[in-house]
């Protein structure tokens, strides 16, 4: 009885296999018809797909900030074209195929989980992540710890990736608590430097030293500082397009309102985020 069960699930298991790979084997081919017959696929190369990546990346970003999880699923089906897009035109120009690509991740994960394909020891995901970067170093030749953050990041989330990578390495604060001293010290400095009426660049250094050092204090309290950001930017938009709306129905111009006037709608969409949260 037992063994039948087993049997099952591992039919189950190769069946659900088989879905998966047809499912990716359609794409190659689908990709293979587009590039000989469709004008737009035969035309594009690398660098044209390069910044239709990046937007893509965007909007992925952006459905994963509202939890539209049937348009994260859309936009991933997008980003999944893309790497067999690049690996077609790759092949191509006989540089590479996507077999090269697959393969070439699935060493890298060997690779840097030596705790699951090998015999080290790991107590938590923070000994995970310090162990990639020594990996990254001794085994794969990488000259730099910071080597593997791009530099066209936005700047908050390179200033995250880089303190992630200097820490990997042991190169981090002891506790959020120092990080908290060392942000209240930024904050002084800038506050010092506004007050005496500073060259700009000196305030401006001031300021970026500050957001660093928040940066960091984010990182201590487990707090991605892009995403967010990103979600009080979601919320500003969301409130001020309520005020705007108001306005609207009213007749009325935000250059005719008072500051009052505009606070008040401000706190109602307020009210109104903490009816909704209560009746999610």
């Amino acid at each position: 009885m037992i063994k039948d069960v087993n049997n099952v699930i591992l039919h189950d298991k190769i069946s659900d296999m088989d879905k998966k790979l047809d499912s990716f084997k359609r794409l190659l081919e689908i990709m293979d018809e587009l590039r000989k017959g469709c004008p737009w696929d035969k035309k594009q190369t690398i660098d044209s797909l390069r910044h239709l990546t990046i937007e893509e990346t965007f909007e992925l970003s952006e459905a994963i900030i509202a939890s539209d999880y049937d348009d994260v699923k859309k936009e991933l089906g997008d980003l999944i074209m893309h790497i067999v897009f690049y690996s077609k035109i790759a092949e191509e120009r006989q540089l590479f195929d996507i077999s090269d690509v697959l393969n070439g991740i699935c060493e890298k994960l060997i690779i840097r989980h030596p705790h699951i394909f090998g015999d080290v020891i790991v107590k938590n995901a923070d000994d995970v992540s310090n162990n990639w970067e020594k990996i990254k170093l001794q085994k794969e030749g990488t000259k730099s710890v910071l080597a593997g953050v791009p530099n066209g990041l936005p700047s908050l989330l390179k200033a995250y990736r880089m303190q992630e990578k200097a820490a990997g390495v042991g190169f981090d604060w002891n506790n959020a608590t120092d990080v908290w001293a060392k942000v209240k010290e930024e904050m002084q400095e800038l506050v010092y430097e506004v007050d005496n009426d500073s060259e700009k660049d000196k305030i401006e250094e001031e300021f970026g030293d500050l957001m660093f050092a928040l940066v960091n204090y984010a990182r201590f309290i487990h707090v991605n500082p892009e995403d967010a950001l990103e979600r009080a930017n979601k919320k500003f938009k969301n409130r001020f397009t309520y005020i705007e709306d108001k306005a609207r129905e009213h007749g009325r111009s935000l250059l005719d309102m008072t500051l009052d006037e505009m606070e008040e709608d401000w706190d109602e969409a307020k009210s109104l985020e903490k009816k909704d949260d209560i009746i999610g």
